[in-house]
């Protein structure tokens, strides 16, 4: 096994501030950084987050929707009432129906 020595009269560079200082005085940083005793600068406790685990997003008992049903769109540029339907369905009493437009394309080639 190696012996080392005491290092009473070594010094060595600062890597913050790049100054001499005693070997002794020396201490290690969580970075790897050897600095003084008067720079040295704990880790900030935001550098190592707690555990948090993970929120549950499927359920155990799942069921596929059936395959008829029918699916709330949303009625545009009419005025209805969205509070007076129960949940997300539709009042039986109003087709729901869904229209779009895409616009014009003009192709032309020289």
């Amino acid at each position: 096994m190696p012996k080392y020595s005491s290092g009473k009269f070594a010094q060595r560079i600062s890597d913050r501030s790049g100054l001499a200082f005693p070997y002794n005085e020396m201490v290690q940083e969580w970075n790897g950084s050897w600095v003084h005793t008067s720079e040295f600068e704990p880790k900030h406790p935001q550098l190592d987050p707690r555990y948090h685990p993970t929120d549950p997003q499927s359920l155990q008992y799942a069921k596929p929707q059936i395959a008829n049903s029918n699916v709330f769109v949303g009625l545009v540029g009419t005025n209805v009432d969205i509070f007076a339907s129960v949940g997300m369905q539709p009042k039986e009493s109003k087709p729901t129906l869904l229209h779009s437009s895409a616009g014009n394309v003009t192709v032309s080639t020289s």
